[in-house]
């Protein structure tokens, strides 16, 4: 049985909520300190699931399903750019793996917000040592999440746009 859309929310809303809880695992239980991509990587997977959340809540018309999904989509893509270019850093040979920058709370304490954003955002060394789970970084896992992701809101999409076509040929 194919979930209705409403119902294929939820599902996104919960694999987002289980990837973040891995993520917490892995940093507080087994003492991975992650790195500023990998934070970034689960900001976008919290706004996909929160996005998720407030559709399945919302439960709304077909112009709204197609407005979640496009930001679902927009979101997986964001999140697979950042975990592309993690898995990019870590491809690079040791001499070219740019050094590692200051702690989190530093770089948002000593530089202004947007220059700290920046930083966030382009990576440092800390990005280019992968942590591997089953043979994989977690950069490829998230990258494959991202994908997957995407490809979830883009049937979403494709649900809401052919429940258009049938329901103005109806009228």
């Amino acid at each position: 049985m194919i979930p209705s859309i409403r119902h294929t929310n939820l599902i996104i809303f919960l694999g987002c909520l289980g990837l973040i809880l891995i993520g917490v695992f892995y940093e507080h239980v087994m003492k991975y300190e992650p790195c500023p991509l990998c934070i970034t990587q689960r900001a976008i997977f919290d706004v996909i699931g929160i996005l998720a959340l407030i559709a399945f809540l919302h439960n709304p018309k077909l112009t709204g399903v197609k407005i979640y999904a496009v930001l679902g989509i927009l979101a997986a893509i964001g999140g697979g750019y950042f975990a592309q270019h993690q898995l990019w850093l870590q491809s690079l040979p040791a001499d070219q793996v740019p050094a590692c920058g200051p702690g989190l709370a530093y770089m948002f304490e000593a530089f202004p917000f947007m220059e700290a954003v920046k930083l966030l955002l382009q990576g440092d060394g800390s990005c280019a040592e992968p942590h591997k789970v089953l043979g994989l970084s977690f950069a490829g896992w998230s990258l494959m999440a991202f994908v997957g992701l995407g490809l979830i809101n883009l049937w979403q999409l494709v649900r809401a746009l052919k429940k258009g076509d049938v329901s103005a040929q109806a009228s």
